[in-house]
């Protein structure tokens, strides 16, 4: 069984998180709401896509908590992205902290800002973009 990719990343938070990720997730980063299909359990939340492909899943805790899963070493997700320039201008306009680093070796530029949750987010443009 070997492995093929990541399928996708899912976070989980309250009514009201899962709200503000939403809107951070396609309003600054640029992914879009598709189609979540009806689970038998009963989850909720959204499917927020990069192309044809649901990379972002957002659920809804059951009893409006966050999980109680323990806290670990996750550091950051990371997005391959297009369009340096017009990236810059929407967290600007939407006053969103974010750190620049330019790796010359692997020809990128990568922007590292914090989500609604806390959680790091690295946006990776190819120089040749």
């Amino acid at each position: 069984m070997p492995v093929h990719g990541i399928g996708h990343v899912n976070l989980r938070g309250s009514a009201e998180m899962i709200e503000r990720l939403r809107g951070f997730y396609v309003e600054v980063i640029g992914l879009r709401e598709d189609a979540r299909p009806t689970f038998r359990s009963g989850s909720s939340g959204y499917w927020l896509y990069a192309g044809n492909i649901a990379v972002l899943h957002l659920s809804i805790a059951r009893g409006g908590g966050a999980s109680s899963q323990p806290p670990g070493v996750f550091n950051h997700l990371a997005f391959e992205c297009s369009d340096l320039e017009s990236t810059r201008a929407r967290l600007d306009a939407a006053d969103i902290e974010y750190k620049t680093d330019v790796v010359d070796e692997l020809h990128q530029t990568q922007l590292f800002l914090i989500d609604p949750a806390g959680i790091g987010v690295e946006l990776t443009f190819n120089h040749s973009d």
